[in-house]
């Protein structure tokens, strides 16, 4: 088995790439929909605003995230938001991943996450590349908000 790249990730998400590197292929799987069952629920001003959050065409699945930033420059924290459904537990485990990795992050350290973190997870056995790509739009339209937002 070989060791994950995290040297350059924050925390984390270093320990998350770690504990799908300690797993076995089916293990990760397992572990991918535990990220899928923690996905926070949507405030009501999302929940009930659902045209505020972007959609995530790159994903199989019907995914939508907004992020807010608390302030402009390098030091606003960023909130990160996901609408993704029950039905769709492989894309709620990325959209979980994202969550609990980057959520409450500086703008500066978010856009510092190397844009191959899906790559990362040691996922690529359980999951088709196509399915990483998802969680790289994802990534994607995270970092291109939180520039927009904190004026970076």
């Amino acid at each position: 088995m070989t060791e994950p790249m995290t040297a350059d990730l924050p925390e984390t998400l270093a320990g998350i790439a770690q504990d799908f590197h300690d797993l076995a292929v089916p293990d990760r799987l397992t572990l991918l929909l535990e990220f899928s069952k923690e996905l926070p629920d949507l405030p009501s001003k999302y929940a009930d605003h659902p045209e505020l959050l972007e959609p995530v065409p790159e994903c199989q699945s019907p995914i939508f995230l907004v992020t807010e930033v608390a302030d402009t420059g390098p030091e606003a924290i960023v909130r990160l938001f996901f609408s993704a459904p029950p039905e769709a537990p492989t894309t709620r485990g990325f959209a979980g991943i994202l969550s609990e990795g980057l959520d409450g992050m500086t703008a500066e350290e978010l856009l510092d996450v190397p844009m191959d973190l899906p790559f990362r997870l040691a996922l690529g056995e359980a999951v088709s590349p196509l399915r990483l790509n998802g969680m790289v739009g994802m990534l994607t339209r995270i970092k291109r908000q939180v520039t927009e937002k904190a004026g970076l």
